[in-house]
């Protein structure tokens, strides 16, 4: 029934299979791939016609997590997979980006590819091996991919590259980069490190693409055996050659438009030079293919002019970075605040601390955890001028806040040297390309505003390329028609002392080291010079937090002692949090972390949690409260919940009659311990302490052998 073909190799020491021709058959491809125990079903269908009207490829990927596959049932009410995780998100993104530049050019047929996890090992991160399965899946279907790629995940520990570290081994390493690419060259690098050397970096992506071949190879054996026949291709349009030659006309309109450095004004030249061409157009099957025409008479004006002179749409040279103005505290109520501007590109970055109940609780498949730091990155349409859709984050917003949190995350103080969660977010006021960048700059900065205790700022850059045959140009800080216009997209985030993360995304079929390299270091050049701009404004973190931020304090009490302050039902530890006005966070361990932003607040709750789980010291003098009155004395509420007795006889130096002759129930007192009954019960002592200044008035203590003295009461009168 099933025309199975197989393809099994040994990867790193783990057994890597490649499986065709059982499941999902109606799919134009499709390959079950498994790393380990990990399991992912990768599936490519491509539409059987191209998709009228559009001038670009309609590519989709979707990375789906089901928890089947960790033995798991969903949470919620539902009971089932719901909108895509942030891992989801990234993972079809890691996917698409090392794909999309290997298509035919000119094919417009909408393609979709699913890659859905099947079983999880909890070694082997599913994300790797769906980008293998999706280049095998691709490579097979008969679409016209020109494949196939690899991938392998690359950490660094103790000095030495590893392939494809368990989940678990990833704590010890100082990276984790992903790679993928061609048997040629490299395509697309994510990564975050524990600033490591540009030299390092590179030779963690070399070391990646050289340990893929044997992966690239098999999928080639597997496409022998089983691949589908090539689809045809739309030729190009018959009306092309007309078109293009119409539209030469508006070339000197298009390159002086390109001569304008302002942004604003350069998109409306443009504009004004398309509608002038839209204009030689005769019907609409011309007008359809006038946007790739005009795309690719844009792209030769920018990048020759580039190659040729060296010098770029805004007048700067290859190396130069756009003019930087960075402020911080801005906001005054905010906990830390920084605007950082980069010629047209511009974030309002701010950073507010919180407590442990602030922490994200994020339900993963390898298991639930929680991440006290977080970085939103939100690209609202007034950045670029435009008029266009607000709501939730889209894949964009979510990538590039991801890839700003790797790049910061490497400096930020432990959990037990800075107790705080932190959320920054990050508003693109303007756009002009590298927000991404800006954001790491301006996070940093609002970090430092807030107190965060950043060892050293960190800053980051995006590098541009242009390629022509042999010739090439590495640009620093690229513009977005740079970006747009180009062959790559190459952002390095990192401090003084060396990267922390480094995300990499090829538009040819690949690049060499060399360029790698030449673009390695002219990124740690403008980024030593983001650095020093940014010093301007802040060189190191503010001593203590912002004073609308919460005050934390931890004290450790006994383990024993968690239940007296939590209470029944978490009766106890509500109403300090309600009186005091506190938040409240008990470890299992017995660490208890007070937060509030009022310093008296947190000494209140302070003291009712020392109360509860304080034993009380011999000879020592406690403010207290009368809780009763009886005959032979009157019994304090003296430590948290604890009472001790004070006998009449201790109440005064003097006789005392009648215990509600010296106090009363609700009266406010200074007790002294005197010692502990055989029941454990506490012997309190009123005369021993001045009652207006609280002073011991016997601090050498009183001798064993003196004992109180008794009321024997008023004599009966005999008749």
């Amino acid at each position: 029934m099933f025309d199975v073909y197989r393809k099994e190799l040994d990867w790193g020491g783990r057994k890597l299979v490649l499986e065709t021709g059982k499941v999902a058959r109606q799919a134009d491809g499709a390959v079950v791939a498994t790393l380990g125990e990990t399991t992912v079903l990768c599936t490519v269908v491509g539409a059987k016609s191209p998709r009228e009207g559009i001038d670009f490829f309609p590519l989709s990927v979707h990375y789906q997590e089901k928890t089947f596959a960790a033995g798991k049932i969903p949470g919620g009410f539902f009971k089932r997979e719901g909108r895509p995780s942030e891992k989801e998100t990234l993972t079809s993104r890691l996917i698409d980006r090392p794909i999309r530049p290997l298509f035919v050019k000119g094919y417009r047929n909408e393609t979709q590819v699913i890659c859905t996890v099947l079983a999880h090992d909890m070694e082997n991160d599913p994300d790797i091996v769906a980008m293998i399965g999706t280049s095998a899946a691709l490579t097979i279907s008969g679409l016209p991919f020109l494949g196939p790629i690899g991938g392998a995940r690359v950490g660094y520990v103790d000095g030495a590259f590893v392939l494809n570290p368990a989940i678990d081994a990833m704590a010890d390493s100082a990276l984790d980069l992903v790679v993928a690419g061609t048997q040629e060259g490299v395509l697309m690098v994510e990564s975050e490190a524990q600033e490591l050397p540009e030299e390092v970096m590179l030779g963690a992506v070399v070391f990646g693409h050289e340990q893929m071949q044997p992966v690239i190879d098999a999928i080639i054996a597997l496409a022998e055996a089983c691949a589908k026949d090539p689809i045809d291709v739309a030729p190009p349009a018959p009306e092309l050659a007309t078109v293009k030659e119409r539209l030469q006309a508006i070339e000197d309109d298009l390159r002086a438009a390109y001569q304008e450095p302002n942004k604003t004004e350069r998109q409306n030249q443009v504009a004004a030079a398309r509608g002038k061409g839209m204009e030689m157009l005769q019907d609409a099957a011309e007008k359809a293919v006038a946007g790739d025409i005009f795309k690719s008479m844009e792209s030769d004006i920018v990048r020759n002019s580039i190659l040729d002179t060296g010098v770029r749409i805004d007048g700067r040279d290859t190396k130069t970075v756009r003019p930087i103005v960075s402020e911080v505290g801005i906001l005054p109520r905010a906990h830390g605040s920084a605007l950082f501007t980069r010629g047209e590109t511009q974030a309002l970055v701010v950073a507010t601390l919180g407590t442990g109940q602030d922490e994200q609780i994020i339900d993963a498949l390898a298991g639930e955890y929680r991440e006290h730091f977080m970085l939103h990155y939100n690209f609202p349409p007034y950045s670029v001028g435009e008029a266009g859709r607000v709501g939730s984050p889209g894949r964009r917003e979510i990538g590039h806040g991801k890839l700003a949190w790797r790049a910061i995350r490497p400096l930020l103080p432990s959990k037990e040297d800075f107790p705080y969660t932190m959320r920054v977010v990050s508003e693109i006021t303007e756009s002009n390309g590298s927000s991404s960048m800006a954001t790491v700059c301006g996070t940093s900065l609002s970090l430092m505003d807030a107190g965060v205790p950043l060892p050293r700022p960190v800053a980051g850059i995006a590098m541009g390329l242009i390629k022509e045959g042999d010739r090439y140009a590495v640009l620093s800080d690229i513009l977005g028609d740079e970006d747009h216009l180009g062959d790559m997209d190459f952002k390095v985030a990192g401090t003084e002392a060396g990267v922390t993360s480094l995300q990499m995304d090829i538009k040819i079929t690949s690049i060499t080291r060399e360029i790698m390299d030449v673009a390695l270091g002219q990124a740690r050049d403008g980024r030593l010079h983001i650095l020093n701009e940014m010093g301007q404004a802040l060189t190191g973190a503010r001593e203590g937090v912002s004073a609308n931020a919460p005050r934390i304090t931890t004290l450790t009490i006994p383990k024993d002692k968690i239940r007296d302050v939590i209470g029944s039902g978490g009766k106890v530890i509500r109403e300090i949090c309600e009186v005091t006005g506190a938040k409240i966070d008990i470890e299992d361990d017995g660490t208890i972390k007070v937060a509030a932003v009022d310093d008296s607040s947190a000494k209140a709750a302070i003291d009712w949690i020392r109360g509860i789980t304080a034993e009380p010291e011999l000879n020592v003098v406690y403010d207290g409260k009368v809780v009763k009155t009886v005959d032979f004395g009157a019994f304090v509420n003296f430590l948290g919940n604890r009472d001790g007795l004070v006998h009449i006889s201790e109440l005064q130096e003097d006789r005392t009659s009648k215990t509600t002759d010296v106090v009363n129930e609700g009266d406010m007192v200074k007790v002294k311990v005197l010692g502990f009954d055989d029941r454990g019960k506490v012997k309190l002592s009123m005369r021993a302490v001045n009652q207006e200044t609280g002073e011991d008035l016997e601090p050498e203590g009183r001798p064993e052998s003196e004992s109180p003295r008794r009321s024997r009461g008023p004599r009966r009168r005999e008749d």
